[in-house]
């Protein structure tokens, strides 16, 4: 999968517009992310990520970084091997989009507003 552009709230993935916080999986997009405490990343948030075993979780904290990441949902997803990179979603994106052309299993969960 390839993000092609982003605005705040709305993400081209792949030539296909989203609108609503997602996940990007190897062969999928679940558009459906909804996090049990909307600004905070809980572990449990995550289920769908690890049960994908991705080597590496890009985290888009929003356009202005509003989103937070709490130090037990960090070591919960680094506890299971997995390595997470976090940062504004404009920034995630870069990132996202250079670990995909290195041929790795990426995952990338992205809030698309504040």
């Amino acid at each position: 999968m390839h993000i092609d552009s982003y605005r705040f709230g709305e993400m081209l993935v792949n030539g296909r517009s989203f609108t609503s916080d997602l996940i990007i999986f190897n062969d999928h997009v679940d558009d459906q992310w909804w996090r049990e405490n909307g600004h905070a990343v809980m572990p449990q948030d995550l289920d769908e990520v690890v049960k994908a075993q991705p080597d590496v979780l890009v985290v888009g904290r929003g356009k202005l970084g509003a989103m937070k990441i709490p130090d037990a949902t960090m070591e919960a997803i680094e506890e299971r091997g997995i390595q997470i990179v976090h940062a504004r979603t404009g920034e995630a994106i870069e990132v996202y989009n250079q670990i995909v052309s290195t041929g790795k299993n990426v995952v990338g969960a992205f809030h698309l507003a504040c």
